[in-house]
C-alpha cells in the first residue's frame, strides 16, 4: 500500500475537476479524498496499490478536458488507511 498527497494548481475549481478524480478513484480502487483549497488548488490524498496507484496519477494529470493543470505537486505520506474516496467541501 502507497500513500500519496497531492496540490494541483492551475484551472482546477468549477471544472468538475474532483468529480473527475473522484471517478478515476473509484476505476483504479484508490481510496482517500479529494478537495477544493481556499487558494484555488486541489488537493488529492490518495492510497492504493502500487500500480493502481501510477495508473491514477497518470490520469489526475490530465484532468477533465475543462481544466488546465500548471502545477502538479507529489509527496509520498506514510499509509492511512483509508476506508473509501470521497469529495470533501
Amino acid at each position: 500500500m502507497k500513500r500519496v498527497r497531492i496540490l494541483v494548481d492551475g484551472r482546477v475549481q468549477g471544472v468538475g475537476f474532483r468529480y473527475y478524480v473522484s471517478g478515476k478513484a473509484k476505476e483504479h480502487n484508490i481510496k482517500g479524498y479529494v478537495r477544493n483549497m481556499p487558494d484555488g488548488r486541489v488537493e488529492i490524498d490518495a492510497e492504493g496499490v502500487t500500480d493502481n496507484l501510477h495508473r491514477f496519477i497518470s490520469d489526475c494529470r490530465k484532468g477533465p478536458s475543462m481544466s488546465r493543470i500548471d502545477e502538479f505537486i507529489m509527496h509520498e505520506v506514510p499509509a492511512f488507511g483509508f476506508s473509501n474516496f470521497s469529495i470533501k467541501t
